[in-house]
């Protein structure tokens, strides 16, 4: 007698091997049984002929660590048929974090990661905030270690380099972080004060999660033509001195530049990977699109203060003349403030002509009145074409990442799309097999990052669990509408227990603080 017994599907178990026809037998929070199951009985059978039974996705890099606090059900994900978020991105999340840390990050990150409430929640460290997600959200979710929290718990917003003992109190906090559970370390080279850690002080941090068998996730420090071999390189060699895995977040590159850098580094011995959304477009805050790093030293308050002179805004006429990414493409996609609000969907000149400003003056005034808060997609470089995008895909280090912000009137269609994108419009259209798409979503990530009992259809592993229409599974959401639900999932099981059943979502919240191993 199984809890739930979902017959008649094709099982695409995860490790990319071809379907076979099968049932899945669930109880409790585990796969009983997978096979002919012709004789068995169950509380609740649901039929799946003609439809796909596959492990849940786990998303490789999203920022959703305030929004399945703030929204538990998480809709947008679950229509998508993902069940684990790997979260802790950037460099600049929410743990570890003392308060004067979370302050900081709440304000500074809210223009992707949302400074959403969230009542009955309190957390300081990586193990606290792992607790938060059990039985508190309809998914799971895993967490890495911000370079930037721990960075600020020492040094504050300093952009120096920390000493001997300070490095020592650094490397203590991600050891910490490791022991409570961590998947390993981020790191966010373009968001302060992530951007202030250099290749020595990264290296010295990553060597505290090898042991653990930890993971170096990094927005590294550019990824166009011009900047994307050294980043790449210093990625490389932080993996090769730590001795760790090394992944690259939002692999947003040229494939013909980058594919045979990865290759050869695959060659000497370093474990890198990375991870991929399936657009032209990204999303991030203004702020880190528009200003340069000085102009956002010692904080918030001072930054906002400094853009009220006049002579900033006069050494910032150089920075806009030549800006460092094409601000004729920055969509505005969230301003949290009434005076503004009406521009989400516009583009950052256009918005700026509506107001009769200068687009100098015009995002002064923005980032004043929002705190640093305002969010906005954009066209990483015109270069970058969809056969980048495509060959990429085929690679095998890629692994599935929305990088889904959900927060604004606006927002970028990944965090709503992503997955499905890659199960409808890229299977159908030939770019993955079906097995192919369901690994890289699923077994290949969790694999990556010590989910050891996710992300395959096999018996005794957690019974995280999607049943979708392979005809029918697809993306609905647009530039203009990224909120739009997917469609084509039928059901989703975590840790055994429905969070989508017959296509209508339940209230379940099974979700776990998932620790690696």
């Amino acid at each position: 007698m199984f809890d739930y017994l979902i017959r008649n599907g094709r099982v695409v178990d995860g490790t990319g091997l071809p379907w076979i026809a099968a049932d899945v037998g669930i109880t409790g929070d585990c796969i009983a049984a997978v096979g002919a199951l012709g004789g068995a009985s169950a509380k609740q059978t649901i039929d799946a002929t003609g439809m796909v039974v596959c492990p849940g996705f786990v998303d490789a890099h999203v920022h959703g660590d305030l929004p399945l606090l703030a929204d538990p059900v998480h809709e947008q994900g679950v229509r998508q048929g993902v069940t684990t978020h790997v979260i802790g991105q950037d460099g600049v999340a929410f743990a570890p974090a003392s308060p004067a840390t979370m302050a900081y990050m709440r304000r500074y990150t809210a223009g992707f990661n949302g400074n959403l409430p969230t009542p009955g929640h309190d957390w300081h460290s990586i193990g606290e905030f792992l607790a938060q997600f059990d039985g508190q959200s309809s998914i799971n979710a895993c967490v890495l270690i911000p370079n930037g929290n721990v960075r600020m718990e020492v040094l504050g917003l300093d952009p120096r380099k920390p000493t001997a003992r300070e490095l020592s109190w650094m490397k203590a906090l991600v050891r910490e972080g490791m022991e409570q559970g961590a998947v390993g370390l981020s790191s966010g080279l373009d968001y302060v004060p992530s951007i202030y850690a250099d290749e020595d002080e990264l290296t010295a941090l990553c060597e505290e999660i090898a042991p653990f068998g930890g993971m170096y996730v990094t927005h590294m420090r550019g990824y166009n033509r011009e900047k994307a071999p050294a980043a790449l390189q210093e990625v490389f060699n932080i993996g090769k001195r730590a001795r760790c895995g090394v992944h690259v977040s939002h692999f947003n590159c040229l494939a013909d530049q980058t594919v045979p850098l990865l290759d050869a580094a695959r060659a000497e011995g370093v474990d890198v990977t990375f991870d991929l959304y399936c657009y032209l477009y990204g999303s991030t805050i203004v702020a880190m699109l528009t200003l340069p790093p000085e102009t956002l030293e010692g904080g918030i308050e001072a930054t906002v203060e400094r853009l009220k002179l006049p002579e900033t805004r006069k050494k910032l006429e150089a920075a806009f003349a030549n800006p460092r990414f094409p601000i004729e493409t920055i969509r505005l996609a969230s301003l949290p403030h009434d005076k503004y609000r009406h521009l989400e969907g516009h583009t950052l000149p256009r918005a700026a002509e509506l107001c009769g400003q200068s687009v100098l003056d015009f995002t002064c005034d923005l980032l004043i009145a929002t705190d640093l808060a305002a969010g906005c997609v954009i066209r990483h470089f015109a270069e970058r074409q969809e056969s980048d995008i495509l060959k990429l895909m085929k690679h095998p280090l890629m692994m599935a990442g929305s990088d889904g912000i959900y927060v604004g009137g606006k927002p970028h269609p990944r965090g709503t799309g992503c997955f499905a994108r890659y199960l409808g419009h890229h299977v159908r259209n030939g770019d993955w097999t079906l097995e192919e798409a369901v690994m890289k979503c699923s077994y290949h990530v969790a694999r990556r990052f010590g989910l050891k009992d996710r992300g395959l259809i096999r018996e005794g592993l957690a019974a995280d669990v999607v049943v979708f229409d392979a005809g029918t599974i697809a993306d609905r959401s647009t530039y203009d509408d990224g909120k739009a639900l997917a469609v084509g999932v039928e059901h989703v099981f975590v840790n055994g227990t429905p969070v989508l059943l017959n296509g209508e979502r339940t209230n379940a919240r099974p979700g776990r603080g998932l620790k690696r191993g």
